[in-house]
């Protein structure tokens, strides 16, 4: 019997973020986007705030990553080459903000803690779409939430790239692997570097170490395994962890809660 093609990952993208039209700082877009979409990497001028109501997204640009769990959203300034992907089935929130509005915005990816006004007010504006009246209560629900998204803060979830290529090789193993022990010394001999290098360009490019980047990937593995439903046996096992109890350690120390709660919070 021969093997079945793999279908294609379905490709996505919306259009809304080309749209400048300052009489309406905010265009919303509602969707239930599947795992096997994909969007293609993109930037559009309006800045773009991505919530999972439901699901657990990916922000990639070319300077890193960002995993979203619904206790979050992301903030994507204007220009800025991206793509969001869903890690799992999820409800996605995207406002579109106007480039008129950008200058008082963060300039780089950062997240914004989503309180329970914050969400109320992102799941009501991403259903006004882009057909308000620019003097209505949608446009002043849209004022408040401009006010509400200035308290962004830099995400502890971020997983700095680089584009040094030896270093990029190491990276793009160690992604592919998170759950391998590979040392400093075994990539050195790989890319054809020393090991001193390797510690230098690390700091350089990230401003972590070795051992804290493989701790962020870590972390970021767990949070996108978690949301997709694998127990925390599952995952403290698979990434190398010598018990769930030294995972939770180490994720309650990162983001503040043990998974649990951390997942809980996010509902």
């Amino acid at each position: 019997m021969s093997e079945q093609p793999i279908p294609p990952r379905k490709r996505y993208r919306s259009k809304l973020g080309q749209r400048v039209d300052p009489a309406l700082p905010i265009l919303g877009l509602h969707d239930l986007i599947l795992t096997d979409f994909e969007f293609d990497f993109h930037s559009h001028p309006r800045g773009q705030l991505a919530y999972a109501s439901a699901g657990v997204i990916k922000v990639y640009t070319d300077n890193g990553s960002w995993i979203v769990p619904p206790s979050q959203a992301v903030w994507i300034p204007g220009g800025l080459r991206h793509s969001v992907n869903p890690e799992v089935t999820s409800e996605i929130r995207h406002l579109f903000v106007d480039p008129s509005c950008l200058h008082r915005f963060p300039e780089q990816c950062s997240v914004v803690e989503v309180s329970p006004l914050l969400r109320e007010l992102i799941l009501r504006v991403a259903n006004f779409g882009d057909d308000y009246a620019s003097d209505s209560p949608a446009s002043r629900i849209a004022a408040v939430i401009l006010d509400e998204l200035q308290a962004l803060e830099p995400s502890r979830l971020h997983l700095p790239l680089s584009g040094e290529r030896r270093l990029q090789r190491v990276m793009q193993g160690m992604i592919e692997h998170p759950d391998a022990d590979t040392g400093l010394a075994q990539w050195s001999a790989r890319v054809g570097a020393s090991e001193r290098t390797l510690r230098r360009l690390f700091i350089r490019e990230t401003g972590m170490t070795f051992q804290q980047w493989r701790r962020q990937l870590l972390l970021h593995e767990a949070v996108g395994r978690l949301g997709r439903g694998d127990s925390v046996m599952r995952v403290a096992l698979d990434l190398g962890y010598s018990s769930p109890s030294a995972f939770v350690a180490m994720f309650r120390k990162a983001l503040g809660k043990a998974p649990g709660q951390y997942f809980k919070a996010s509902q």
